[in-house]
């Protein structure tokens, strides 16, 4: 009878720095998988005990102290089942990012990271020591090889474990999520079995941190490159996998696939959850928006109402003199649509206050763009006494496009607590509301909020565009010089208005002080405002080469 092995990926959403509450979960949801499956090894992501990404924690006095209790509860637990868990290995005097595999009491082998990504995201050189030497271990004939995520990125482990017997490798994973992040890992995972000759298990973590999004997507490969297994985005779950002896060679069978999803269903998931996490795992009572009737306040308030429910999400119309008629309609069509709690506000009574008491300050001075910035703050100013009242949180509305060019104000509507939208460009937001309004409880964004120009309605008559190049030709020379690193000859270089294109690089350099004061909010792209964009705000930097 040809011999057999069940392994199941473990897909879960943890909880940074909780290293007593993922240790639970571990050992529950290894008891569950050999309940369900009757699983012979559990296969958890990078840095399982932690949390991923856990910073400056790691430096913490007490972090050994924790670790070293958590593993000695899994080995106490006497579990029938093996567990391969990542976790942070102090070792003399020096800190790894390690892999175990444990069965019953005993731990079979320790891995050490190879590879320490420190790029875009990632900082892991900060805290870590590259490890040097494959980890195998023989469990019941099978010759496994355990990596840690980047090290697939790279050859050399690859090649190592291969060189080492290995019929199995198992690679766990703290891999984010960004657009189209799925199908490079694909491409990079059946180059990998190829070269190793062997079998790829491939289990990632999933869940929101901070702005960062973990989609999953734990998958499995063949010795010959096929995906054999693929886990659902975006959700947890176990997904079992049976390695079998055939032919003197370990195969694994094939299981389900779960679908590839369109570039805005992934998106628009990963805006949901990202939501979903933060406001949980931040223990906030709900969540309060300003409702604008406008484009970016409507998709807001979409993914708020998919990530929390109807009854955890307050919006708020706060009009002004400049507020039309359209927009009040808009935006309470919106809120009955969805349910939600829905309050109008008006602002004239506040900025009539702010107007009386900067009299003295403003006499003889021409009205300008501060007029528009204390209507900002008016409301920003009505949303954090809500949040402050409640124990909502404030979410931003303010898109990639604006706040990569300052069009938004500081402690107006930047004012809050998470920018959903702050990787999400304006023409992406148009897409993102399609998309929703296809779903099959859609449409649940009225038509005419799509349709009708982007306006701020700070002034008589005002719309983006007075100020702003079109958004189809801005968001492209962002993308170019944001995401892709382009200079400005670069961009010019491929069509676009010199004029246009220096003025829209010098607003994003000169706006860096407002992006620093911004919110968090989730990452889409490559390049996203945040972890993987550090640049000064004091700088004499030319626009140019």
């Amino acid at each position: 009878m040809p011999r057999q092995l069940t392994l199941v990926m473990a897909q879960l959403n943890l909880l940074v720095g909780d290293i007593q509450g993922n240790t639970s979960r571990i050992i529950e949801t290894a008891m569950q998988a050999q309940r369900a499956y009757a699983a012979d090894i559990v296969v958890f992501p990078e840095l399982s005990l932690t949390g991923y990404p856990p910073e400056d924690l790691l430096l913490r006095p007490s972090l050994k102290l924790r670790i070293d209790k958590a593993l000695q509860r899994i080995v106490d637990a006497q579990l029938d089942v093996a567990l391969v868990l990542g976790y942070p290995l102090l070792e003399d005097g020096r800190l790894y990012n390690a892999a175990a595999m444990i069965r019953g009491g005993r731990v079979l082998a320790v891995y050490r990271k190879q590879c320490l990504p420190n790029y875009q995201v990632f900082d892991e050189r900060r805290y870590f020591t590259a490890g040097s030497e494959a980890a195998i271990v023989d469990f019941d004939g099978v010759r496994i090889a355990v990596t840690i995520c980047e090290d697939m990125w790279e050859e050399a482990p690859t090649r190592q474990a291969a060189q080492a017997g290995a019929h199995l490798l198992i690679n766990i994973n703290a891999s984010p999520y960004h657009r189209d992040k799925l199908l490079e890992r694909m491409d990079l995972l059946s180059q990998r079995a190829r070269l190793a000759n062997c079998p790829i298990i491939y289990t990632n973590l999933v869940g929101g941190q901070d702005e960062l999004v973990f989609d999953g997507s734990s998958m499995a490969f063949s010795a010959q490159g096929e995906c054999l297994r693929r886990a659902p985005a975006f959700t947890e779950g176990l997904y079992p996998l049976s390695l079998r002896e055939q032919d003197g060679a370990w195969q694994l069978e094939e299981g389900e696939q779960a679908a590839l999803a369109s570039t805005e269903e992934g998106l628009y998931q990963a805006l949901v959850l990202g939501v979903r996490d933060y406001v949980r795992k931040n223990g906030f009572k709900g969540v309060v928006l300003g409702l604008s009737g406008g484009i970016d306040s409507a998709l807001t308030l979409a993914v708020a109402v998919d990530a929390l429910g109807k009854d955890s999400v307050k919006a708020v119309m706060m009009p002004f003199s400049y507020t039309s008629q359209l927009s009040l309609d808009l935006a309470r069509e919106q809120a009955q649509t969805l349910d939600v709690d829905y309050s109008v506000i008006p602002i004239s009574d506040a900025y009539a206050a702010f107007e009386h008491a900067l009299a003295d300050e403003f006499r003889g001075l021409p009205v300008d763009v501060t007029e528009q910035n204390i209507q900002a703050r008016c409301r920003g100013i009505l949303l954090m006494a809500i949040s402050n009242k409640t124990g909502r949180l404030v979410l931003t509305t303010g898109n990639k496009s604006e706040v990569a060019v300052g069009y938004c104000t500081l402690y107006g509507d930047m004012a809050g607590g998470f920018d959903v939208l702050k990787d999400v460009s304006k023409t992406l937001v148009y897409r993102l509301c399609a998309y929703r309004n296809q779903l099959p409880d859609g449409p649940v964004i009225p038509e005419q909020v799509i349709t009708r120009a982007p306006t701020a309605e700070l002034a008589p008559g005002q719309v983006d565009q007075d100020n702003l190049p079109p958004y189809e030709v801005l968001d492209a020379i962002l993308e170019r010089y944001i995401e892709q690193d382009a200079s400005a000859e670069q961009i010019i270089g491929e069509g676009y208005d010199e004029a246009v294109v220096r003025r829209v690089l010098r607003l994003v350099d000169i706006n860096e002080y407002k992006r620093r004061q911004s919110p968090v909010g989730v990452r889409l792209t490559r390049r996203g405002f945040g972890r993987d964009r550090r640049y000064p705000i004091t700088s004499g930097w030319e626009i140019g080469e």
